[in-house]
């Protein structure tokens, strides 16, 4: 454990910024899974719906600096393809 007062503020600091980070990634994941989920169930207006809220998810961790903008536009990239290939 830190002796200095800086050090154990960082290391607070540090675990609300991964707990917030790990829900917003965990909303991502959800987001996703929806869309493949709808997908799989050959339902196109669910999967555009998903699709939509999945993007909107994906900008938001972006925009928090939770996703790196490629790492975000792969995954909204991924996700239009397969969205689609439905037709």
């Amino acid at each position: 454990m830190a002796n200095i007062k800086s050090a154990k503020k960082r290391i607070l600091v540090n675990r609300t910024k991964m707990e917030r980070n790990k829900a917003i990634k965990s909303g991502v994941k959800t987001a996703v899974k929806k869309v493949y989920a709808a997908i799989e169930a050959n339902d196109k207006e669910a999967a555009k719906a998903a699709l939509l809220n999945a993007t909107s998810t994906i900008d938001k961790a972006t925009r928090k600096g939770v996703f790196h903008k490629n790492t975000s536009a792969r995954k909204v990239s991924r996700l239009n393809l397969a969205v689609n290939k439905m037709a």
